[in-house]
């Protein structure tokens, strides 16, 4: 189904902007509306859900090495409920793609383009994933490659012209109310935390096989750092406003001006949160297009790739009439629904792919 290969270094690639991307412009304000101040501490805590989503991801896959979620669910829970556990996490994947690309939609038509018709904005970005996932995994992983330092540079640049504008003070009082604040801060980033599930339909088609955990484990790390760095950025500048505000990286980056010449650098945050909406729909759309293949017995999943993109746009359309509903969305729905489908029920089955494991070789010695 899935001939070409691609490295653990790619993996990561692909990886760092897919959970990036959609984080850094609408979590910080979520964050600090129940961290306040301390809404930089909040990724620690929910890199904790990453760690242990890679963890699970991989054991799965030692387990079962050249399947993905949606095969192996049926010989670990029996064809039947393994069919409509895979069933779920297609709806899962699908839904949720047509969710960020409706995010990304309300962002550009909101910021930039007012007068587009969100429809088009929406359906090309689609057609143009659509290509690339139809190229396969190996494409995939060399336009992540390509594409990483493009949506990198802009960050560190908005960061170092930002620096005459920090008030270092805002940071205090750390932990003024207690551990709890930031805890509760770091429920919604978890959500975000737990998509490293997603790699289980990429470590099949690893070169490198052995560096894969490795490679999860440091890309949840640098997940981390990027999002400590960009709420302490947005901490430092729009201070205690930052939960009043729908995209604070955006706010923050209206702030640069040098010498009255260098200024509106919100066409950076643009440019890094196209990439990375590139980056993040196409390994959604891959995953999505290559499960129902599998769910379906298909030899190739390149026939479903068009009837998949047309269901994402549908989902896009149908789901959240507005940007308030797609905030209202990543607070209240998206992070139990992230965690419960992606660590939860991933967990519970490698439990019960290794108690049974742990069965057949006890009757296997008696």
């Amino acid at each position: 189904m899935e001939k070409g290969k691609i490295s653990s270094l790619q993996m990561s690639f692909l990886m760092y902007p897919t959970i990036v991307a959609t984080a850094i412009l609408g979590v910080p304000s979520i964050t600090a509306k129940y961290a306040n101040t301390d809404l930089w501490l909040s990724p620690i805590f929910a890199a904790l859900i990453g760690y242990l989503t890679v963890y699970i991801a991989y054991k799965l896959h030692k387990l079962y090495p050249k399947q993905t979620v949606i095969q192996f669910s049926e010989q670990i829970i029996g064809l039947i409920p393994g069919k409509i556990l895979g069933f779920l996490f297609l709806f899962f994947y699908i839904q949720n793609t047509g969710l960020v690309l409706r995010g990304y939609g309300e962002f550009v038509v909101d910021s930039f383009l007012v007068k587009s018709p969100i429809s088009v904005i929406m359906a090309s970005m689609v057609l143009l994933c659509a290509f690339i996932v139809r190229g396969g995994i190996e494409v995939l992983g060399r336009a992540a490659q390509l594409f990483v330092p493009v949506f990198i540079f802009p960050i560190f640049i908005l960061i170092l012209l930002l620096i005459p504008d920090l008030e270092f003070k805002n940071i205090f009082p750390i932990l003024g109310d207690g551990i709890m604040p930031p805890i509760k801060g770091a429920i919604v980033p978890g959500g975000w935390f737990s998509e490293f599930f997603l790699i289980i339909f990429l470590l099949p088609f690893l070169a490198d096989m052995k560096k894969g955990m490795k490679h999860g484990m440091m890309t949840v790390f640098a997940v981390m750092m990027t999002l400590i760095v960009v709420n302490l950025m947005v901490l430092f500048v729009l201070g205690s406003t930052i939960s009043s505000k729908l995209y604070p990286l955006m706010n923050a980056s209206r702030y640069i001006s040098l010498a009255d010449f260098f200024e509106h650098v919100e066409s950076a945050v643009m440019a890094v949160w196209i990439v990375g909406a590139f980056v993040k729909i196409s390994v959604f759309y891959y995953a999505s297009a290559l499960g129902t293949a599998q769910w379906l017995n298909l030899s190739d999943y390149r026939p479903v790739v068009w009837p998949i993109g047309i269901l994402i746009v549908i989902f896009s359309l149908w789901s959240l009439p507005s940007s308030m509903d797609v905030s209202r969305n990543d607070i209240g729905v998206f992070p139990l629904q992230g965690v419960l489908m992606q660590t939860i029920i991933p967990l519970l089955l490698l439990v019960i792919a290794v108690v049974r494991k742990r069965n057949r070789k006890g009757t296997e010695t008696t």
